[in-house]
């Protein structure tokens, strides 16, 4: 049955006059999707750069609190982006994307990922230290960066086989 309504929610939507004028124009899906991968980009480096130092892998010359300071301004900005033409790009085909699993694998990773940083700049902001008073906060880091890093790769790939499934 949830699936049967949002087929019909799929249908509707796809038959919207701005979901039809997104579909007549030629430009417009390529456009937006050039801008999405962009912004996807961008946060894969930033996030890729935050996780790589919270494994001591790179940049070990500066403080946790200075990478993350870096880095998650260019996520936060980049998220609306990705928002932006993400609802575009559903508007312009709703039944490719909504009733996809690997879109919607995508989405459930994407929350993950969000709260994983959230919570690593949160903590990092409290105590620009947190990160290296003791081994199991050091140990949780690395594993939290792994799991990002893992997150990523799969928002990633999701978002390719968005297009075979």
């Amino acid at each position: 049955m949830r699936t049967s309504l949002l087929l019909t929610f799929c249908s509707y939507l796809e038959n919207t006059p701005l979901s039809l004028a997104i579909q007549s124009n030629a430009w417009v899906i390529p456009s937006v999707q050039t801008v999405h991968i962009l912004a996807i980009a961008a946060t894969l480096i930033a996030s890729l750069m935050i996780n790589l130092r919270l494994l001591r892998l790179a940049g070990n010359e500066l403080s946790i609190s200075s990478v993350m300071g870096r880095y998650t301004s260019i996520i936060w900005l980049a998220i609306p982006i990705l928002l932006a033409t993400g609802i575009i790009l559903i508007i312009a085909e709703p039944a490719r994307s909504l009733a996809n699993p690997a879109f919607q694998l995508k989405m459930l990773m994407l929350v993950i990922v969000i709260a994983i940083t959230y919570w690593l700049q949160r903590a990092s902001n409290r105590n620009s230290y947190f990160w290296d008073a003791s081994p199991k906060k050091r140990s949780l880091a690395s594993i939290l960066a792994m799991c990002s890093i893992g997150l990523w790769a799969g928002i990633v790939s999701c978002g390719r086989w968005i297009a075979y499934t």
